[in-house]
């Protein structure tokens, strides 16, 4: 009799382990995938604090999605197909309504690379002005570098708009509007933000990083002066392309703003004292301003900076 019970438990755990077998990959994959809800019906995800050569660098941006009466329109896709599709499945899960627009805030790798998983739902993709030109400008670099970040996407797997802003287009969710407004060349050539008009919140893109080291890739001069513009609108919250999301504005600018005004200091002086930029770079790590969680792009801004200020 104890040998049956035996026998009968042995097979019942087999049956179990075989079940657990079965059950699809992606039901385990980004277990941390985790979503909050600051306003009802607008979900942001908060991408890790990484180097752009950590294994996570795919999930290291804010991306999130917005749901309104008849549709949803996501901000940001990530930077790999695989994040991009666990926000998709985070969405069905969410919600029955389609996903009708996909919107880039600018074209670099952790907020674009993920398109490729909405092309099924067939939405609008929409960015800036200028976006096509960079992320096709970039096609090739994204291939070689990031081509495990573009597994499972069909070649080249760099989705483009399909509409796009020069100045200020509005969206309609159905009772929920959307602002979406392209700026002149400040953290990249091609920058665009979203207000969700209802609830008083700006998704800034990278225009705005918090926590982490902002990084410069178009223009310090336009990016500053996006700050100062901005420093004088109202938002209830605004969620930065990077870091936590702030409910006290304008004050949430104020490290960002301080940084890239020592940037320009920093690199008005030497060009004045006659340096090289070659110099520069290398003290660039131990002139790295302290209290960010991420350092390493102060070289890079660095370059860009004294690149726009030496014709000046």
């Amino acid at each position: 009799m104890l040998s049956r019970m035996c026998a009968l438990f042995r097979l019942a755990i087999l049956r179990v382990l075989l079940v657990l077998a079965c059950v699809p990959p992606a039901v385990a994959e980004q277990p941390d995938f985790l979503l909050e809800e600051p306003v009802a019906g607008l979900f942001v995800h908060q991408g890790k604090s990484v180097d752009i050569d950590d294994p996570a660098r795919a999930d290291m941006a804010n991306i999130g999605f917005i749901v309104g009466r008849d549709c949803v329109a996501v901000i940001d896709t990530g930077g790999s197909v695989a994040v991009g599709a666990a926000l998709r499945r985070r969405i069905k899960h969410q919600t029955a309504l389609p996903v009708r627009f996909v919107i880039n805030t600018h074209g670099h790798f952790d907020h674009a690379l993920g398109n490729a998983a909405f092309l099924d739902d067939h939405p609008q993709f929409i960015g800036h002005a200028q976006l096509a030109a960079v992320l096709g400008g970039s096609e090739d670099f994204f291939r070689k570098n990031f081509a495990e970040e573009l597994r499972g996407a069909p070649d080249p797997g760099i989705v483009l708009p399909t509409r796009t802003v020069k100045d200020v287009l509005e969206i309609d969710l159905g009772g929920r509007v959307l602002r979406l407004r392209a700026h002149a060349s400040a953290h990249s050539p091609a920058d665009l933000t979203v207000e969700d008009v209802a609830s008083g919140t700006l998704w800034t893109g990278d225009l705005l990083f918090r926590e982490r080291l902002p990084v410069l890739d178009g223009s310090l001069r336009g990016w500053q002066a996006w700050m100062r513009t901005s420093a004088s609108s109202i938002h209830a919250l605004v969620i930065p392309g990077h870091g936590p999301m702030a409910r006290s504005w304008p004050e949430a600018l104020a490290p960002q703003e301080a940084y890239l005004a020592s940037l320009e200091r920093t690199v008005r002086t030497a060009i004045a004292e006659g340096q090289f930029l070659e110099d520069l770079l290398v003290d660039a790590p131990r002139s790295a301003p302290a209290g960010w969680q991420t350092t390493r792009p102060h070289a890079r801004n660095l370059v860009r900076a004294w690149r726009e200020l030496e014709w000046e």
